[in-house]
């Protein structure tokens, strides 16, 4: 079952999604195996702060952030990688590192890499190291609305 919030909010929403199951994964290729999932297709959450408030990137699992890129973007030089130390507490409901790239619920902005766009579908973890949700990705766009930018390799 998806954390409570991110499952509430859905319903409430009259989503359609499909939850699914799999053993045990930390990394986003380790979950992208376990659940038979091309890495291009699933979702990462990266945790950023950006001149001192969190934010989320969202990217596919086989890419990696450029933050200089980010910075240039957004015309701010404070953007760093945030610890878990740092964000943790920002999730009280979700395990340490799984949680949705839902930034609405939590308060803070939600940057998208353009290769999720183009897929019909997005696949991100629930809240949990063994559990994923899938939806169509216009509806993320609806609920969550964030802003799509270049911040990948």
């Amino acid at each position: 079952m998806p954390v409570k919030k991110l499952k509430d909010f859905l319903d409430q929403e009259r989503i359609r999604y499909v939850t699914l199951q799999h053993s045990p994964a930390y990394t986003a290729q380790e979950i992208a195996a376990c659940a038979h999932i091309p890495g291009k297709e699933l979702a990462k959450t990266v945790m950023v702060d950006i001149a001192g408030q969190k934010a989320m990137l969202v990217l596919p699992a086989h890419r990696k952030v450029v933050l200089q890129d980010l910075r240039d973007l957004l015309g701010i030089e404070q953007i760093n990688l945030a610890s878990e130390e740092e964000f943790k507490g920002l999730f009280p409901d979700c395990e340490i590192g799984a949680m949705p790239p839902f930034g609405n619920l939590y308060g803070m902005n939600v940057y998208v890499a353009p290769g999720l766009a183009e897929d019909e579908q997005i696949v991100f973890n629930a809240g949990s190291h063994t559990e994923l949700v899938r939806m169509a990705y216009r509806d993320f766009v609806r609920l969550v609305n964030p802003r799509v930018l270049p911040f990948t390799t």
